[in-house]
């Protein structure tokens, strides 16, 4: 028996929605204040998957205000297959509200942001025998309003479907008709660790639904299972007729709350029928696979030298990319960026990364500052949670936010001319120290043997030119985690600008 490893998306991928076009899959998930949005990932066996593009790639689709605030900007999508187009709807917080767009081909192009007049979040769509189409989401409970998709009208008032079986926060609908029935499925209990799933069904639309006897069908909530904040799941039928659900997950380490810094991921779980009631799970990080012939892609490159006219869509920015201050036509094979703000806590910084998909990864890249530049690498939660190692003049320093604290706590005199800065991330070596630095440079920001239970350690530093990794600084890693930060973003790896134009020759991120 063929087995395969979860989560099946890694790192900050939650809220996956999925459908199937004959033999191939994809999958939206959510991106809030990064862009381009809606990430949009494809797969033959529902186990390998290769990012494609994005349904909101373009400025005249997505641009967020300075002043959006992290974890807002776009919520959870849907992603549906009708009349030979794809649609997908979703809510842009602090934003322009729900939306949809389409395209004949998920890889784009997608079409201009049509509005659809609904309050809430977690906007799903399904259509029923007579073609109309319905809209459910999520707002004071779960509500449904037929719609015309292609101008976005409500054809009629939301009316009250059916919101799980009393815990907070109802959310995430999926709508779908199988057989006789309609069924609802939905996430409530939070998107923490109390995270659960529910179903109930009906003869007909609206309603009313009854629900399963044994709700919730899917929670690991007081359990010790390595795969926690399980939920916002999405059921697909595969095309030798079993049946799966991808759905989202953490995976807590360390001490105790347990802390989790690559976000909410993208699972994959069985589903099996019982009395014409859908039951998911188990859900497991190893697990017999699909029984579908396997389709592995070429792994995503782990370095990049900028050759290429366009960033690849792994790459992310927060809230829009301005092309004034992202070039790649600047200096041949460089990735030049030129700071807007002045720090990295300003929501306007130039910053240019890609999502920690790896526990355990090494990130590197090469920068020329020049005389008058500042920049480097960092390792980004939020504006007020990240880790940084930049070079400025003859300096390169560790600098750490935490919360309202900004500390530089390490740094040291190198020779001027492009450098290679260094951050690792491990997991091995439980109970890392909350701040060590090396002699000779600054003296350390904790008491001295003071000792933690984080989900891992990050190495900060720079490489000399025989290639030694000179270690500046060691941080925790647990404040880099929703746990402490909150929110519900992951860590985001990558390169920034805070004064001049620095210039990246190349950028690496590869596991362990």
């Amino acid at each position: 028996m063929a087995y395969f490893d979860n989560p099946v998306i890694p790192g900050f991928s939650p809220d996956p929605s999925i459908c199937r076009v004959d033999e191939d899959y994809y999958v939206a998930t959510s991106s809030f204040e990064y862009v381009p949005g809606v990430p949009l990932w494809h797969s033959r066996d529902l186990v390998h998957w290769r990012l494609i593009g994005h349904a909101l790639g373009r400025a005249s689709q997505l641009t967020l205000p300075d002043t959006t605030p992290s974890s807002c900007g776009v919520y959870a999508p849907t992603l549906r297959h009708h009349d030979g187009r794809f649609w997908m709807i979703t809510t842009v917080v602090a934003g322009a509200g729900t939306v949809l767009v389409t395209a004949e081909d998920p890889a784009g192009p997608w079409s201009e942001p049509v509005p659809v007049g609904i309050p809430g979040i977690d906007p799903d769509l399904a259509w029923d025998e007579e073609g109309n189409c319905w809209c459910v989401f999520s707002h004071d409970g779960i509500r449904g309003v037929r719609i015309e998709p292609t101008t976005g009208e409500l054809l009629g008032e939301p009316v009250e479907m059916w919101s799980g079986s009393g815990l907070q926060y109802p959310e995430g609908p999926h709508l779908y008709r199988v057989g006789d029935w309609w069924y609802l499925l939905l996430s409530e209990g939070g998107t923490e660790r109390g995270h659960a799933m529910s179903v109930a069904r009906a003869r007909a639309l609206p309603g009313p639904f009854e629900p399963h006897p044994d709700n919730p069908v899917l929670s690991h909530r007081s359990t010790g299972h390595p795969v926690q904040n399980t939920g916002h799941g999405d059921l697909v039928r595969a095309h030798d007729g079993t049946w799966w659900m991808v759905l989202l997950g953490t995976r807590p380490r360390g001490d105790t709350p347990g802390f989790h810094g690559m976000g909410r991921e993208t699972f994959l779980a069985p589903v099996r029928w019982e009395d014409e009631w859908p039951l998911p799970g188990p859900l497991e990080l190893r697990a017999p696979a699909p029984e579908l012939a396997p389709h592995p892609w070429p792994g995503e490159p782990r370095r990049d030298g900028f050759e290429a006219p366009v960033l690849a869509p792994c790459w992310v920015t927060p809230r829009r990319s301005d092309p004034a201050a992202v070039r790649l036509d600047e200096r041949p094979g460089h990735l030049v960026l030129h700071a807007l703000a002045d720090g990295m806590d300003r929501p306007g910084a130039t910053f240019v990364g890609r999502r920690q998909r790896d526990a355990d990864c090494t990130a590197r890249t090469r920068v020329d500052v020049g005389r008058t530049g500042r920049g480097g690498l960092a390792v980004r939660l939020d504006e007020a949670h990240h880790y940084q190692v930049e070079r400025e003049g003859g300096t390169v320093r560790v600098v750490a936010r935490i919360g309202p604290v900004r500390q530089t706590v390490a740094e040291r005199a190198v020779r001027e001319g492009p450098l290679t800065l260094r951050a690792d991330v491990t997991t091995t070596g439980v109970l890392p120290p909350t701040v060590t630095v090396r002699p000779g440079d600054l003296e350390s920001a904790a008491p001295s043997g003071l000792r933690v239970g984080g989900p891992d350690t990050f190495r900060m530093g720079y490489e000399t030119g025989d290639g030694v990794f000179e270690i500046l600084a060691e941080l925790d890693g647990r404040y880099l985690t929703t746990e402490v930060a909150g929110g519900f973003t992951g860590r985001v790896i990558g390169m920034y600008a805070t004064q001049g134009a620095p210039a990246f020759d190349w950028f690496e991120l590869s596991p362990a």
